[in-house]
């Protein structure tokens, strides 16, 4: 069989791989430490950006890396509370199961670490190779105390012609229409490849207005940016609407290229590449960060939902080239 698909044991940690042998592409993932698909190599050479040499590190320092995934608000909440709804829900600080970025919002949401998620099923064959997870939030008292909305999510890593496919699904199990406010954060590198070489690409329409605490004000400005962008002493950590989904967000440099196409339900694009470090994260999102309460001031009228008994299901592809 060309796809694989296969449990092991590393560092004491079950970790999913999958294996494409034609298109020499290896994805693996950690479901103890989010879900998170950690590692990504194409001939051997990392696609995912890591700081650390194993899992053991990771474990005992966690630090997003690889692929998180971030919900059930995606990025940063301008105060300790969100509406959905017409109704204010507050979050309670003193669980200590949600950080604080350096302006003291919350960020992140609840589960890019969890360590709850349940592999239901492996594919292998000459399809593609594929691995299924799941999370039932509405099992766990300290999340629901700070979301109340029953619910469960669903991952499937699907690797085929080279190609990674992150397909996720929400599944509402409340009473009540959920707000969804999810997304993921990767981080990409180009191995043996200067920062300052990079040329990036942002297919999007829209620039995002930020205030100085890095949340949206509610406007948006035209995002007429020459392409591709250089990378040499620039740095990028901006919101961007209006993705283009005919074409690709991408980085590359010396002969070396990333790709991300996006479904059509991740409207909204978080770039990420601070000054001095060798990543970029194209995150794709199912909103604007701080969406749930830019929704109920009416300053954004994109927020989308999930009726009872309903389900959200969107993905995004990676790509790699000439490694």
């Amino acid at each position: 069989m060309n796809y694989t698909a296969e449990r092991q044991t590393i560092d004491g940690f079950e970790v999913i791989r999958l294996t494409d042998a034609r298109g020499r592409a290896q994805v693996s993932i950690a479901p103890s430490m989010g879900n998170n698909s950690y590692e990504m190599k194409v001939n051997g050479q990392p696609v995912y950006w890591s700081p650390y040499r194993t899992l053991g590190e990771w474990k005992a320092k966690p630090a997003l890396l690889g692929n998180p995934f971030l919900a059930p608000w995606a990025n940063r909440l301008d105060q300790d509370a969100f509406w959905a709804n017409g109704r204010k829900y507050h979050l309670n600080p003193d669980l200590k199961n949600f950080r604080y970025d350096a302006f003291h919002q919350p960020i992140h949401g609840l589960v890019n670490n969890a360590s709850q998620w349940q592999v239901t099923s492996l594919q292998s064959g000459e399809e593609h190779a594929a691995a299924t997870s799941r999370l039932e939030f509405w099992r766990y008292p300290e999340w629901m105390a700070q979301f109340p909305f029953a619910h469960a999510y669903e991952m499937t890593y699907r690797l085929k012609d080279g190609v990674l496919e992150v397909d996720t699904t929400v599944e509402n199990l409340s009473a009540e229409q959920m707000p969804v406010s999810v997304a993921f954060h990767p981080y990409f590198t180009l191995p043996g490849v200067p920062r300052g070489q990079w040329l990036v690409r942002i297919p999007v329409r829209e620039h995002v207005v930020l205030n100085e605490k890095l949340t949206p004000t509610g406007g948006q400005e035209p995002f007429t940016a020459a392409q591709p962008i250089s990378l040499q002493g620039r740095q990028l950590d901006d919101v961007f609407a209006g993705v283009d989904h005919n074409a690709e967000f991408s980085v590359e440099g010396g002969g070396k290229k990333i790709a991300l196409r996006f479904g059509s339900k991740f409207h909204v694009a978080v770039v990420y590449a601070p000054p001095g470090r060798d990543f970029i994260c194209f995150e794709p999102m199912s909103g604007v960060t701080n969406a749930f309460n830019l929704a109920h001031e009416g300053k954004y009228a994109d927020l989308q939902h999930i009726a009872p008994g309903g389900r959200w299901r969107e993905s995004y592809w990676v790509r790699a080239e000439g490694y």
